[in-house]
C-alpha cells in the first residue's frame, strides 16, 4: 500500500530518518516499514500538532490503520512480542554485517548505510519498551561508526577498523546511500570507494581492535592429573569353613516393588509473569532468526529460554 506524503516540515525533521528508512523497506521488508512509520507518527505527535505537521501525521495515521487491518495474518505486525523479535533481529543482522566489513577494513558507502540504518531501527525498538543495555550500546556504536566512516571517506582519510576510543559522537544529517538487500562481501577485484586510500606500509595501518559484544571463548581445561585409585586392593579376611546345616525348604522372597517412574526432567522453579514473558521473547527471537537461516542466533536464544525456564535465571 503506497504512501505519498508532502515534504516534511522543518519542525518534524527528527522523524525524517524513520520515514526514509520506512520507504526503503516497502518491498524489502514491510514489517520494518510499518514499525518505522508508527515510531515516526508517535514521535511527530509529541513534537508538533500544527496544521502543517498534521498534513504529514494524519495520512501517516490512516496508512497505519489500513495496513494493520489488512495484515491480520502477519504476527509481526499485530503481535508486539513477535514484532519486537523481528525488528531487533533485523537491526542486529545489519549491525553485525557492517561490523564484520568494518573489522576487515572493507570501507565503503554500503557499510556506512548499514551502520546508519541499524542505528535508526534500534531507535524504533523503543516502541516496545526500554532498550536492553546491549541494544543501547549497539545503537550508540552504530551511529558513531556511520558518522566516523562517512566523514573519513568524504575527507579522503583512512578509517580505523573496529573501536577507536570513541563512540560518543552521534550521527548527524542524512546519509543518502543504498544498502544491498542481501549484503555481499566484495571480491578482491572490486575497486575501493572514492575517498578511501589503501595504506602502502602495513606498519602504519591501524590494527583491528577487539570488538565489543564478541568476547573470546575460554575453552575448558581439564585437570592435569587424573584420579589414581589406591594401588593396594582390598583383601577380605579368610573365612573358616563351616558345614552347611540340614536342608530346609526355602521361603520364597516377596516380589520386588515396581520401580517408580523417573521424575520428569525440568525444574520446579516458580516463574513470575516477567520471567515467562522474557522466555517467550527469547523463543520469538529464535523463531525470527530461523526466518533468516541464522542458526547460531536461534540456538543461543533457545538456550537462554531453557535456562530461564529451568533455573529462573536470565543468562
Amino acid at each position: 500500500m503506497a504512501l505519498n506524503l508532502p515534504p516534511v516540515p522543518a519542525i518534524l525533521k527528527p522523524i525524517q530518518h524513520f520515514l526514509k528508512v520506512a520507504s526503503e523497506h516497502e518491498k524489502r521488508d514491510p514489517v520494518i516499514t510499518y514499525w518505522c512509520r508508527l515510531y515516526a507518527l508517535q514521535t511527530g505527535m509529541g513534537i508538533d500538532k500544527s496544521n502543517e505537521s498534521l498534513a504529514i501525521l494524519i495520512p501517516l495515521m490512516d496508512w497505519l490503520e489500513n495496513t494493520k487491518k489488512a495484515s491480520t495474518a502477519n504476527e509481526a505486525i499485530v503481535q508486539d512480542v513477535v514484532a519486537q523479535a523481528h525488528v531487533e533481529n533485523y537491526a542486529n543482522r545489519l549491525f553485525l554485517w557492517a561490523d564484520k566489513e568494518d573489522r576487515a577494513a572493507r570501507f565503503n558507502k554500503n557499510v556506512v548505510k548499514a551502520f546508519y540504518t541499524a542505528g535508526v531501527i534500534f531507535d524504533v525498538c523503543e516502541t516496545f519498551g526500554e532498550l536492553s543495555v546491549e541494544v543501547q550500546e549497539q545503537r550508540k556504536y552504530a551511529k558513531w561508526k556511520a558518522a566516523y566512516i562517512h566523514n573519513c571517506l568524504k575527507n579522503g582519510e583512512q578509517p580505523q577498523p573496529g573501536p577507536a576510543g570513541g563512540g560518543d559522537d552521534e550521527a548527524e544529517g542524512d546519509v543518502s546511500l543504498s544498502v544491498p538487500s542481501q549484503p555481499q562481501e566484495p571480491g578482491p577485484s572490486e575497486p575501493h570507494p572514492v575517498g578511501f586510500h589503501q595504506p602502502q606500509d602495513p606498519a602504519h595501518s591501524a590494527p583491528a581492535a577487539p570488538g565489543p559484544y564478541q568476547p573470546a571463548p575460554t575453552p575448558y581445561q581439564p585437570a592435569a592429573t587424573p584420579y589414581q585409585p589406591a594401588p593396594t586392593p582390598y583383601q577380605p579376611a579368610p573365612t573358616p569353613y563351616h558345614p552347611p546345616p540340614a536342608a530346609q525348604t526355602p521361603t520364597p522372597a516377596p516380589p520386588a516393588p515396581a520401580p517408580r517412574a523417573a521424575a520428569a526432567s525440568g525444574s520446579a522453579v516458580s516463574l513470575n509473569f516477567d520471567q515467562i514473558a522474557k522466555a517467550q521473547k527469547y523463543s520469538k527471537l529464535a523463531y525470527s532468526a530461523l526466518n533468516y537461516e541464522d542458526v547460531p542466533t536461534a540456538v543461543a536464544n533457545l538456550q537462554k529460554a531453557l535456562t530461564l525456564l529451568q533455573t529462573g535465571q536470565d543468562s
